[in-house]
């Protein structure tokens, strides 16, 4: 009687545990002026949420079903991973410093930072698996991906308008290595960054 209780509460948990990991798409309406209209469609193809068009500023388009969609949000600095009920999962790297270019997924991983800047890895169902701690760090490419530590920016020239929230500037850091796909650091040091691409084969 004892087993059958358990298991009656498992079947009854479940189904809230899967309710904030369903997979959904998101549906791109024209509306008025220059806005876009945002819906989140379950895999089913039903409607589940119509999206603030006040709140959620920009969607980049070509987003495959999946378990979060990536935003920018009036009022929440950078890019942010929303599951279907519209809860912020994590905030996703933006790639280059001088344009707008959220992260993706590569090899069933999306790169994240904290409010530090720190980057971490999050995998396909919007779960952080490596917490930010790397200064810069590449997508993953066969199970491996570059990190680099005591790093800064080197800007290309003289910024216009230092308010801006893009810059351009390369990163040059002291010490170039790289982690395996659990996040473990398998090598560290001085060494360059085409040296650490070489050893591993890395490609983007």
């Amino acid at each position: 009687m004892r087993f059958r209780r358990i298991v009656w509460l498992l079947l009854l948990v479940f189904p809230l545990c899967v309710q904030g990991q369903r997979k959904f798409t998101v549906k791109s309406v024209a509306a008025k002026g220059w806005t876009r209209q945002y819906y989140l469609v379950d895999d089913k193809g039903k409607t589940v949420r119509k999206l603030d068009t006040a709140r959620f500023k920009m969607f980049l388009s070509g987003f495959r079903p999946g378990y979060f969609a990536v935003f920018s949000i009036k009022g929440v600095k950078g890019w942010s991973a929303i599951d279907i009920n519209e809860k912020i999962l994590f905030k996703v790297y933006n790639t280059s410093s001088g344009e707008l270019s959220p992260d993706e997924l590569r090899e069933g991983k999306i790169r994240i930072v904290d409010a530090s800047g720190k980057i971490g890895f999050a995998n396909s169902l919007g779960k952080v698996v490596i917490k930010p701690q790397f200064e810069i760090a590449s997508s993953f490419y066969k199970g491996k991906a570059m990190i680099g530590q005591k790093c800064k920016n080197v800007p290309w020239d003289k910024h216009e308008d230092e308010s801006s929230a893009f810059h351009h500037y390369s990163i040059v850091c002291q010490e170039q290595g790289y982690i395996n796909s659990e996040g473990k650091v398998v090598l560290i040091g001085n060494f360059t960054y085409e040296q650490i691409k070489k050893r591993i084969k890395w490609k983007s």
